[in-house]
């Protein structure tokens, strides 16, 4: 595993494998390390996906999820933080560690044995060198030289954090992250700029994309789903950003929602309504709102037997539905061709025999393109959008669609804006940390040249407690719904007229 190459003996005591032999963990290419067998140790991939998929013969209920089987993920471990001491120490046998190290034998390697082999070579620097440190040290050297040399460096700990929503890298010597809906100032640094460099361009060079001076922005996205947007200099003053959405490993459902206040009773049951009946329905927020997590909510009221297209600048989407397609945005290559937008993407769904389509976030003029989908057969397609309210949602919407360079009547384009859109929710971090929905919108129709809205439920500000916490209360409007027609045909609208009430 680990080449000596000047030392015949160490050659002799830790055996390197046949150049034309790949590592397997077969004896013959067994490789030992201080006192380990002769056996090599196979790695034994495991499945995250621990359920098996089942069908439904017959309809759900509204109020139960759709798919059957949850995904779960194991929480990774990570290193704290080193002292300064043990990081000086880490400087000088990091480079004696990378040249004993095969660095082809090693990325084939199982995490846990490559761990338990870097140990035990650090051992003997750690000897060699006359530098003593305690055993928790030695560890948190050992996951740190771990994290550099197969994960995201300093970042790995944050990352294994499930308390910590977002991370912030402001350049090397700044990183903050998002903890409960507030941002905190980390102890975590880099060496340098260029620490920061390589790990950001290990991040894009998985899923094949780049960034340097030419293209010096790019999102990508982790190996679990996180999301990840990094920007260099010239363009980041400072220093490379990387900013990381994290993909959430608990799996957050309406009824979580609903257990964490975020929504009331009335409106999770009017949402999982919504969702089963196929209405098209826009998620609007801020930036951090949680578009995202109530898209996925609400998602999981869609049918196991309903074949879905997602479309998304970087994927994080989560549905658990078993017949599913993920379609991401490519940017363009050197010479400056070869990029896919969304549109392009969604004018392609159309024609893949979609049932619903899902976009991650409509930001141009793929709006129009989705609106003609919506209003062609593929009802039940949903997507999320920037905005503050409900009706800037619509004005924004208008305004992507004149983003096509297609000069329409403003009158022609609002008509099918309220042709396909059935229901805005709107939700929002609210300063105590907290996102909750703050507003569930109805599109009625237009009345003249004006699209008609009404709300079913928003959220009344009371004030806050002594411990900052907001204070407020989730209100109904009692009107009776628009959309008793669609979920009569679905046999929901006693139901939903039950949830109004």
């Amino acid at each position: 595993m680990f080449g000596r190459r000047n030392d015949a003996a160490d050659e002799a005591r830790i055996p390197r494998p046949a150049p034309a032999s790949p590592l397997n963990g077969s004896a013959a290419n067994g490789h030992p390390v201080n006192g380990h067998g002769a056996n090599g140790h196979a790695a034994k991939p495991t499945s995250a996906n621990g359920g098996a998929k089942s069908g439904f013969a017959t309809p759900l209920p509204f109020d139960q999820p759709a798919a059957a089987t949850v995904v779960t993920m194991a929480a990774g471990s990570g290193a704290s933080q080193l002292s300064a001491a043990v990081e000086e120490i880490k400087r000088r046998i990091q480079p004696i560690l990378l040249k004993r190290l095969d660095l082809a034998i090693a990325a084939a390697l199982p995490r846990e044995e490559l761990q338990r082999q870097i140990s035990d070579v650090v051992s003997e620097i750690l000897v060699e060198e006359k530098l003593t440190i305690n055993l928790a040290e030695q560890r948190a050297l050992v996951d740190t030289m771990l994290h550099d040399m197969l994960g995201l460096g300093p970042l790995e700990p944050l990352l294994a954090d499930e308390g910590i929503t977002d991370i912030m890298v402001n350049g090397p010597r700044q990183v903050y992250v998002e903890r409960r809906g507030k941002l905190e100032l980390t102890d975590v640094v880099f060496r340098d700029d260029a620490h920061v460099m390589n790990i950001a361009t290990r991040i894009v060079s998985r899923i094949g994309r780049r960034v340097d001076e030419s293209v010096p922005l790019a999102d990508a996205r982790l190996p679990d789903g996180s999301r990840v947007n990094i920007i260099i200099p010239p363009l980041a003053i400072d220093g490379p950003s990387i900013s990381i959405r994290k993909f959430s490993k608990k799996k957050i459902t309406l009824d979580v929602m609903e257990r964490q206040n975020n929504l009331s009773p009335q409106m999770a049951r009017v949402l999982k309504i919504a969702g089963r009946s196929r209405l098209n329905i826009l998620i609007s927020g801020g930036t951090g709102s949680g578009k995202t997590t109530l898209l996925n909510a609400i998602s999981r009221m869609i049918d196991v037997g309903e074949r879905v297209v997602t479309i998304e600048d970087a994927a994080e989407l989560q549905l658990q539905q078993p017949h599913v397609v993920r379609l991401e945005t490519r940017t363009a290559n050197l010479e400056g061709t070869g990029e896919i937008t969304q549109r392009d993407l969604v004018k392609n769904a159309l024609r893949m025999r979609p049932d619903r389509i899902i976009l991650g976030e409509i930001r141009a003029g793929e709006a129009l393109d989705m609106l003609q989908a919506m209003n062609t057969g593929h009802d039940g397609s949903m997507g999320t959008l920037h905005a503050n309210n409900p009706r800037e949602a619509l004005t924004r919407l208008e305004n992507m669609v004149a983003m096509t360079g297609i000069k329409l009547p403003a009158e022609a384009v609002r008509s099918q804006i309220a042709a396909a859109i059935q229901m805005i929710v709107q939700i929002s971090r609210m300063r105590d940390g907290m996102r909750r929905i703050t507003r569930i919108t109805e599109v009625v129709g237009m009345e003249g040249e004006i699209i008609t809205t009404q709300d079913l439920f928003w959220y009344e500000f009371k004030g806050e407690d002594r411990d900052g916490k907001l204070l407020g209360e989730f209100k109904s409007s009692g009107l009776r719904p628009h959309m008793v027609a669609r979920a009569e045909y679905f046999g929901l609208d006693r139901a939903l007229l039950e949830a109004i009430v």
